[in-house]
């Protein structure tokens, strides 16, 4: 008990300590639990489980979609993806699909790798 109640205190420090770059980092990882989750909860036939983290999915989603700043080029591309992802999403949770499911999954990991990637070259980059 008090283990566990030393991590959520760890883990929420990290979130107020984080940089921005690191809690769009933290957000990615997020999307990608809850899709797994959703998996899981799916195989298990656990319909109320697999909808609460299809959910939490979504919440991410939207999220991501609601920070973007329109006026550059990548980010009307970003709520364009961010757009087909959460409808996917609403799809996956309404017919209970593996296959959209894994279609997702693969994009969040996708998203979360080249963001990762971003955030080492410009931690690498030199500073003006």
């Amino acid at each position: 008990m008090a283990l566990n109640k030393a991590y959520n205190q760890y883990k929420q420090s990290s979130v107020y300590t984080a940089t921005p770059e690191e809690l769009t980092l933290m957000l990615y990882n997020g999307l990608i639990k809850f899709i797994m989750r959703a998996q899981g909860a799916l195989e298990g036939k656990d319909i109320e489980g697999t909808s609460n983290a299809i959910i939490r999915a979504q919440d991410i989603v939207v999220y991501f979609r609601m920070t973007l700043i329109m006026e550059y080029e990548v980010a009307q591309n970003l709520d364009m993806l961010y757009e087909y992802m959460h409808r996917r999403l609403v799809e996956a949770n309404v017919k209970k699909d593996k296959i959209i499911l894994d279609e997702i999954l693969g994009m969040s990991k996708e998203l979360r790798d080249t963001w990762a990637q971003a955030m080492k070259l410009a931690k690498a980059a030199p500073q003006k």
